[in-house]
Order: C-alpha cells, then structure tokens, then sequence
C-alpha cells in the first residue's frame, strides 16, 4: 500500500511522526506549507494524510465530507473507528477528536480505484498555494503574516456518479474568499473527470488566519521560498 511508508499501525492505534507526515506532504501532495515541517513549532500533520488513510480503511464512497475539527501532532496515538451514529471519527486516546466523516451511497474498497482517487485528490489538495490562495488573496488586498503564514484545512467533501474510474482526475472550476477582520475563508470548488466526462463534483474551505495588507514584495519572497523548498527536495529525491 502506497501509504506504507507514512504511518505506523501499533497494537490497533495508527502514529504518524513529524517526518513521515513531511515525506507525504512533500512527495505524494507537493505542500510546502511550513507547518508541515518536522521543526515547525505549530507542527501538525497534513489534513489530506489523514483522509487518505480513512479512505484506505473505510473505502471511497459516492458522497463524502470531512470535518478537520483539530490539528494532530506528530507521534499521536490515533484510532479510526466507525461509531454508532454511523459516522467515522479519528480521535486519540483521551477521545479528543481530530476529524469527523459523513458518508452515503455506494461504496467501493476495490484498492485500485480507492488509490487513484486519494493520489488525483491529493495531488489537487496540495496546490492550495501559491497556486490558488495566491491570486484569491491578492484580488482581496489581503494576505496572512508572511512571518508565520497559517493556512488551516478546515472541510471538504465530494460527491460522485460512479465509483469505476481507474484514473480520475481533477479540475479547478471556481474559488473565493470570505474575510472577517484578520480571518479569511477559502472556498476551492472542483469537478471530477474520467476520460474527459465529469463524474462529480467537491469542494474544499480552507481558513487563512492572521491577516493584513497584500504586500507585493513579502508574496514574492514567500512564493520565492516555497519553490526553493520545492527545488530543494526534488533534488534530494
């Protein structure tokens, strides 16, 4: 199984540590974000990680949203678990809960397609910025501290028509961006492809904190390092 290398399953409970959570962030979603360093000291593991591994588990079913209530530190005793309410929940061992999942229709664990779906979503996820963020911020006049920039996941979900697609693919359609004081929230939508059809649709909301006036110049130097970021890794793979 692909993700293998990004987690650990001890006695029922699943760890991920800070430097499994980088490699997946780096290599299978291409996200720079700095929280996601091992260093970072608001260190939290990539929210698509975690819903990677629910789909893993659980399947990939035609409707499903996701709910990222907490930030999960790295090392963290977690447990994947469907509940009686017939939701899934990822919570640790004090029963604090870190994601919340919703689910509907038909459902698939054929591991192939399970796959192709998480790497297409995942690999969409990852470009948050300076892909999409970027240019949303910009249009406001708004930007979060380029000293601590936080983006947070906040939700996401999807629905589709049907569950064979061996290679499907993703597709920016729209996105905007909701601001309160120094509080942004960041709406992605997307359609889903499968040999040039739609099959579905998503969306994702992502919470952009601390922000202040677009600054042209401190943009620049952030975008400027996270592509060094991204240059840098490459070059050690």
């Amino acid at each position: 199984m692909f993700l293998d290398d990004f987690h650990t399953l001890t006695d029922g409970r699943i760890r991920i540590s800070a430097q499994q959570a980088s490699q997946f962030a780096k290599r299978i979603a291409g996200d720079y974000n700095p929280i996601h360093n091992p260093d970072a000291r608001r260190f939290c593991v990539p929210g698509d990680l975690l819903f990677a591994l629910v789909l893993a588990r659980f399947g990939l079913s035609q409707r499903m949203s996701f709910r990222f209530l907490s930030m999960v530190g790295g090392g963290t005793p977690l447990c994947f678990s469907e509940q009686d309410d017939g939701r899934i929940r990822v919570c640790d061992e004090n029963g604090k809960c870190y994601l919340e999942v919703e689910r509907s229709g038909e459902a698939t664990r054929d591991e192939s397609v399970v796959e192709a779906f998480t790497r297409s979503y995942v690999a969409f996820s990852g470009k948050n910025f300076p892909h999409y963020l970027k240019p949303l911020m910009e249009e406001k006049g708004v930007m979060f501290n380029p000293r601590r920039p936080l983006v947070i996941y906040d939700s996401m979900g999807f629905c589709l028509e049907r569950l064979d697609a061996p290679a499907p693919g993703l597709e920016f359609v729209d996105s905007s961006l909701e601001v309160t004081g120094k509080r942004g929230d960041a709406l992605l939508e997307f359609r889903i492809l499968a040999g040039g059809e739609a099959i579905g649709t998503g969306s994702k909301k992502l919470v952009v904190s601390g922000l202040c006036d677009y600054d042209a110049e401190a943009m620049d130097e952030v975008v400027a390092e996270f592509y060094r970021l991204k240059a840098a890794h490459e070059a050690e793979a």
